[in-house]
């Protein structure tokens, strides 16, 4: 017998007692925690725990006779073999956004039915959504009933490590400046109070840093604000140095227990009115306010600031990509050479020498995200990862590709490429291309300030698509700055453009079409960009126009390319790229990592 199957068996079992129990029928288990968070402390990685499904996105639902994962295309393979023998269906989706579940859910049950979820970990929005959708069927939504509680034993605390500040010169602009600037926001709403649950909203807000969620440095808190200079910060108690205390109450922050949010909402004035996103608020803080508190629902102040970096804090990013460039000439010097003596190699090596080469550099504080090193078939998943338990040897012939990056407190890095491993096919070559076409094609649009980022998503896909090849995730996502890898409000993708994702100077995005072919080989090639602004004689008549600035500096290789797709000005560009790469780089490195970066930024 599979252990870790009877295991998942008898979780899921238990999540069944529970909604008998409970008088429900079906149980909903998101991937999130009270803040909304992709990445999420142990304690509320319940969906895992119950489904074995290791994937960053996916939802569960389990009836009383059947139970499903649904998840996007990035991880159906890996999905496919985790889920085998549990019982737990795939159900493919379009996009992590879906909410195909919704129609599933309202399929399985009968009229009069109950659907429980944890409103404590139910983002308003979807709420709303899903209660429509129940109601149209006669069903009900019960928010009160927690069955990872009752199904989880031993179910892990909060975290409790400390906070921290980010102090000048990186942390460009104060706390105060910060403050006021969401108070003027608030003024423009007409709130008397706003409510903040997303970590890194927070983290920014009031230039402080944690570690409570792996590769993201951020902690669990709320914020509740008024709009003179009250601000009380819900936190762990002892998270919270004595000195960092004194310094947080000169602008107005008081500490209050992370657990008493709920309350203080509650005990809002009758008269007051309260800002709230409803994206980034889950239902059962929502439920806390009191029924005359008049709510506000719209994006927080903090979202939109923060997308948009300062010139000061694009001058520490360049640095930043600077010096992670010079980290991967280290590795990639090592790992030629290493490869070129027979040395063993694997996937787990990659990432410890990889990591080992950044946490040198001028201020590394860690991995932006869990590295990924696919080497042939794995390299087709697009959020693939090795472990001790199973990994590949780099070895043969094929494609290597390795998407990894790190937080620097100037700056967090993202970056993808694919590497030779022996003979490369022509078919290989061709994949390879057209990637770089779609990432060159995207780095060098030109379109009017307040474009709506999903409008350019096609400008990266359109060279794959003449030869009939599209890729199931997103070709782009915003990245914080010493924050979250992936950061709203823009999203370059398929999504519908809404208001709030309007392009803006100072934004940062990534560039990442790929190429999937499951068990053969994936492509990925992905650069961050800058929004600057573009100077044109026409500015005067047709408003401003934007541009990217690649911030990334690593070579591209160029063995994989089939020149006889690319036009001229697309390897003129390359050749300035790398032009640029090896300017950048060379005052940062030496030796062999040198003598790599020579050879790789040769012009084609």
């Amino acid at each position: 017998m599979d252990t870790r199957t009877s295991t998942i068996t008898l979780r899921i079992e238990r999540v069944r007692d529970a909604l008998r129990a409970a008088g429900a029928h079906a149980a909903l288990v998101p991937s999130a925690d009270p803040h909304l968070s992709e990445y999420l402390p142990e304690r509320w990685q319940g969906r895992q725990w119950l489904s074995g499904f290791t994937g960053s996105m996916g939802t569960l639902v389990v009836t009383l006779d059947r139970a499903a994962i649904f998840a996007d295309s990035r991880y159906w393979t890996q999905a496919e073999v985790e889920l085998a023998g549990t019982g737990i269906e795939l159900v493919k989706i379009p996009t992590g956004a879906a909410t195909h579940y919704i129609e599933w859910i309202v399929e399985q049950l009968q009229s009069g039915q109950a659907l429980a979820v944890d409103g404590q970990v139910l983002g308003l929005a979807l709420a709303q959504q899903l209660r429509t959708a129940l109601t149209r069927r006669g069903l009900q939504l019960r928010s009160d009933v927690d069955v990872i509680q009752s199904a989880w034993d031993g179910r892990p605390a909060l975290p409790g490590d400390a906070i921290y500040e980010h102090l000048p010169p990186q942390a460009v602009v104060p706390r105060a400046d910060k403050l006021a600037g969401v108070r003027a926001a608030m003024a423009r709403h007409g709130a008397s109070h706003h409510f903040i649950s997303t970590v890194d909203d927070i983290a920014w807000l009031l230039n402080l840093r944690g570690a409570d969620v792996d590769y993201n440095p951020v902690f669990l808190a709320h914020v509740l604000m008024d709009a003179q200079q009250g601000l009380a910060l819900f936190v762990g108690a002892g998270k919270v140095p004595a000195e960092l205390q004194a310094r947080l109450a000169l602008d107005g922050v008081k500490l209050a227990d992370y657990a008493q949010a709920a309350s203080a909402l509650a005990a809002l004035p009758a008269d007051a009115a309260l800002l709230v996103d409803p994206r980034r608020v889950t239902l059962g803080l929502r439920e806390a306010v009191p029924a005359g508190v008049k709510v506000i629902e719209a994006i927080n102040p903090s979202t939109l600031a923060k997308s948009r970096k300062t010139s000061g804090e694009a001058a520490h990013v360049r640095e930043a990509m600077a010096q992670d460039g010079a980290a991967m000439c280290e590795f990639y010097a090592w790992f030629e050479a290493a490869m070129a003596r027979g040395e063993r190699v694997t996937e787990i090596t990659i990432d410890e020498r990889l990591s080992a080469a950044r946490a040198k550099r001028p201020g590394f504080k860690g991995l932006s995200f869990p590295t990924i090193a696919g080497f042939n078939a794995n390299g087709a998943m697009p959020h693939y990862r090795a472990t001790q338990e199973s990994h590949a040897v780099i070895e043969g012939n094929g494609l290597l590709l390795i998407d990894s990056g790190a937080q620097y407190l100037g700056g967090t890095t993202d970056i993808t490429r694919v590497w030779p491993i022996g003979q490369v096919s022509a078919a290989q070559k061709r994949d390879y291309t057209l990637v770089l076409k779609g990432t060159m094609n995207l780095s060098r649009a030109v379109f009017p300030r307040g474009t709506l980022s999903p409008m350019l998503d096609s400008l990266a896909r359109g060279p794959l698509w003449e030869h009939g090849i599209d890729f199931g995730h997103g070709t782009g996502h915003g990245v914080g700055y010493f924050m979250n890898v992936h950061e709203g409000p823009q999203s370059i993708s398929k999504a519908v453009a809404e208001p709030q994702m309007a392009m803006e100077p100072g934004m940062i995005t990534s560039i990442e079409p790929g190429v999937y072919r499951p068990g053969q080989w994936g492509v990925r090639i992905e650069n961050l960009v800058l929004n600057i602004e573009l100077e044109t004689p026409e500015k005067g008549q047709f408003g401003e126009m934007l541009a990217f600035e690649t911030l990334t500096l690593c070579p591209i290789d160029t063995r994989c390319l089939d020149l006889a797709l690319m036009r001229a000005d697309e390897i003129a560009w390359l050749n300035g790229y790398h032009a640029q790469v090896r300017e950048r780089l060379t005052p940062l490195v030496s030796g062999e990592a040198l003598a790599w970066l020579q050879a790789r930024t040769e012009a084609v």
